[in-house]
């Protein structure tokens, strides 16, 4: 039986919507992924439309920064059954061997930090555990690696493995104390570095006190009252007395130069005054001006303005006792005095007494 036209109009329309129906469905499924994607360590399977990175992780709404790791790199095609891993940067704060610094690192554990960074960690300090968690707000971590450190003390090495923060500590590790006085040749609470040697530096000390002489200081005056050319001491300079404290060490059993710790005065130095002359003596004494003057002090003194006898009683050119050259008027010691104001000062002893003053010389003043 052969199908008329009119049946075969009715069916046409509903072929087409099927048809179409079908090829959607294909379309549909073409453009579907499963995708494998771990964020932070953490997996998951999901569907996805994304044709590359960049459309997953805006899907996933996950903002990346420029320390999170992307894998495969963002921008790459994807095909289903790929993966994508994620993971983001922390910001971590370490302080190793005692240089502070902030890093970035992808890890969430301690010890996933430390491998990730390449420290060593075999025999360190942490100041956290190596299974610690790293949130995505960081962390503070502490690091002292373990390091080789020679101390030298009492004449011997010693070597110790130490992770210590102090030299004080390390120095305790190797079985050392310090005692009294002693120190080290580094600072005691710096921080010990590889390969650094140590001196231990035993020291004992003692306290001594000295005196110590103070100088005395000359003030020189004009005096209207003394000849020119004559110095005569007023007041005789005395020299003051200190009192110092010392202190006196020995280092590995060498004696050190003494150290001045304090001083105290025991006795003010007293100044020493010298009056100088400035009053103008006559050179002439009528009746003794045409003598020998120069003969009887080449006889008495040897010519020498300053002589005095041994005995200390007599002094200057023509040997004055002092009492008789200050009934002259003289100030002073004769021998102080110029050769003009001895001469003028003889002069008038010879007026007052001739020549007896001088009784084995005397008798040069008429040659």
């Amino acid at each position: 039986m052969v199908e008329r036209p009119e049946s075969l109009r009715r069916l046409l329309p509903q072929a087409l919507v099927v048809a179409f129906l079908a090829g959607g469905t294909t379309a549909f499924v073409a453009h579907d992924k499963a995708i494998r994607l771990s964020v932070d360590g953490t997996p998951r399977t999901l569907h996805t439309f994304a044709d590359d990175v960049d459309d997953l992780l805006a899907d996933e709404h996950l903002d990346i920064g420029r320390h999170d790791l992307v894998a495969p790199a963002p921008g790459t095609p994807l095909t289903s059954g790929d993966e994508v891993a994620v993971r983001h940067g922390r910001p971590l704060v370490l302080t190793l061997d005692g240089q502070r610094r902030q890093v970035w690192t992808t890890a969430d554990t301690v010890g996933g930090a430390l491998h990730q960074l390449g420290v060593r960690a075999e025999g360190a300090y942490l100041s956290s555990s190596r299974s610690q968690r790293i949130g995505r707000h960081g962390l503070e971590l502490a690091v002292r690696t373990e390091r080789t450190v020679v101390f030298v003390a009492d004449g011997r090495e010693h070597r110790v493995r130490t992770n210590a923060a102090t030299v004080r500590e390390a120095l305790a590790q190797a079985g050392l104390a310090l005692r009294d006085e002693d120190t080290t040749s580094v600072p005691a609470d710096s921080f010990p570095r590889e390969g650094q040697t140590v001196s231990v530096l035993r020291i004992t000390g003692i306290k001594e006190v000295r005196e110590e002489l103070i100088p005395f200081r000359t003030v020189r005056r004009n005096d209207p009252g003394l000849a020119r050319g004559t110095e005569a001491v007023v007041q005789q300079g005395r020299p003051g007395v200190r009192r110092v404290t010392f202190r006196l060490r020995t280092v590995n059993g060498v004696r050190q130069k003494p150290q001045p710790l304090g001083a105290e005065t025991v006795r003010a130095p007293r100044e020493q005054i010298v009056h100088i002359g400035t009053k103008t003596l006559p050179a002439s004494v009528r009746g003794a001006d045409h003598l020998a003057w120069g003969a009887l002090a080449r006889c008495e003194a040897g010519g020498r303005v300053d002589a005095v006898d041994v005995s200390g009683t007599f002094g200057g050119l023509y040997q004055f006792d002092i009492r008789t050259w200050h009934r002259l008027g003289g100030s002073g010691r004769p021998q102080d005095a110029s050769a003009a104001e001895q001469t003028f000062r003889a002069k008038k002893l010879y007026i007052i007494r001739g020549a007896s003053p001088w009784p084995v010389c005397g008798r040069k003043l008429h040659r």
